[in-house]
């Protein structure tokens, strides 16, 4: 089975940042998809799941046009339960991590800018157990 992690992110200098991490950490286990707001990650997720590929971990930035990062990882929880959820941050308030942590139940909030180890233990901590596993 095909597993991908999901970068959502409106700069794409942040998106090219993570998929250059995310690789650095896990190579070719993973596909390592992109999108630039909720929009289009929902039609990622879509694509993605009419191909078989098992979407395993979503880092999603808080401040995108559209819709804001906890608000689609609250719907991608009701949505996609099995899909693990990080809220990617430089300007989320209090309020807005309270609300990530408690609708969207995101397993890590990060900070920008963040530092590999950050994310990649975050990663860690968010993807299902049987995924945390050398496939």
């Amino acid at each position: 089975m095909t597993a991908a992690i999901l970068a959502v992110d409106d700069e794409k200098t942040i998106l090219d940042s993570l998929r250059e991490q995310l690789r650095s950490f896990y190579g070719r286990r993973f596909r390592y998809e992109t999108a630039e707001d909720a929009a289009e990650a929902w039609e990622v997720l879509a694509e993605l799941d009419a191909s078989g590929v098992v979407v395993v971990v979503i880092v999603s930035d808080w401040l995108m046009p559209g819709q804001r990062g906890d608000e689609f990882l609250a719907e991608v929880r009701v949505r996609f339960p099995n899909i693990g959820r990080i809220l990617l941050t430089g300007q989320a308030d209090d309020d807005a991590i309270r609300r990530a942590r408690e609708e969207a139940k995101v397993s890590d909030v990060i900070r920008k800018p963040w530092s590999a180890e950050t994310l990649r233990r975050a990663i860690e901590n968010a993807m299902p157990p049987e995924r945390t596993d050398a496939d």
